[in-house]
């Protein structure tokens, strides 16, 4: 088995590399649906939220007004209050989604798509002890895969993704140098990553690098199968 971290900031391609790699056979699972579930009403994390931030971050129908909760957080510099809330959440998510995953195929290759894989071993280093567990990054995860493109066009991405022109794309161009400015720069990343493969649009590129990348991460899934059979 294999448990690999895919990552990059907001824009870099986490989600186009995460669908070459299940084409090829690896198993995938995002962060965001995670993060999404877990902050679903009934959810310790909801709860946790609501008392942290206070009931007006719910909508009329009783759910967290998500894009409300983003502003109070980024706006408010209250992200690590936020992200001292989700991360151990997540974590323990893709925790046992791992430990299904390997008893029913031993020699799997896991990737956990976040683009704060070093963002939450920084904050957890931080956070004092309610964090700690989770701020040894090689016990959670064996390999990451860093995903780097410039800055702007992170940007046009994001900026292209939700949809927005106008004074509108103004203000999303804003949201995503907000976001940026608290992800940790791809040239510390960098230093970190087991690899990395470069994005600057042209897919068919990025394809290449991801399918010369494959067979290497299935070695190692087979190698680590082999080592813990010896043990």
């Amino acid at each position: 088995m294999l448990r690999v971290g895919l990552t990059g900031s907001l824009g870099s391609g986490k989600s186009t590399v995460a669908t070459m790699l299940r084409e090829l056979g690896a198993h995938v699972i995002e962060s965001d649906e995670l993060g999404r579930a877990i902050m679903e009403p009934g959810q310790a994390a909801f709860n946790d939220i609501v008392r942290v931030f206070g009931p007006e971050v719910l909508m009329p129908d009783g759910r967290l007004n998500r894009p409300g909760l983003a502003e109070l957080a980024f706006k408010g510099g209250r992200v690590k209050e936020l992200n001292a809330i989700i991360h151990p959440a997540v974590i323990e998510s893709q925790r046992k989604w791992m430990e299904e995953l390997f008893a029913q195929d031993p020699a799997a290759v896991a990737v956990v798509v976040s683009a704060l894989i070093f963002e939450v071993e920084r904050d957890a280093r931080d956070g004092g002890a309610a964090t700690a567990a989770y701020a040894d990054l090689r016990k959670r995860i064996d390999r990451i895969i860093l995903i780097t493109a410039s800055d702007e066009d992170k940007i046009a991405r994001y900026v292209a993704r939700i949809g927005s022109n106008g004074l509108d794309r103004a203000r999303a161009e804003a949201d995503a140098r907000s976001r940026l400015a608290h992800q940790i720069a791809d040239r510390e990343k960098a230093s970190r990553a087991d690899y990395l493969l470069e994005n600057n649009g042209d897919i068919a590129a990025l394809r290449d690098q991801v399918e010369a990348l494959w067979p290497r991460l299935k070695q190692e899934s087979n190698s680590n199968l082999k080592r813990e059979s010896l043990e």
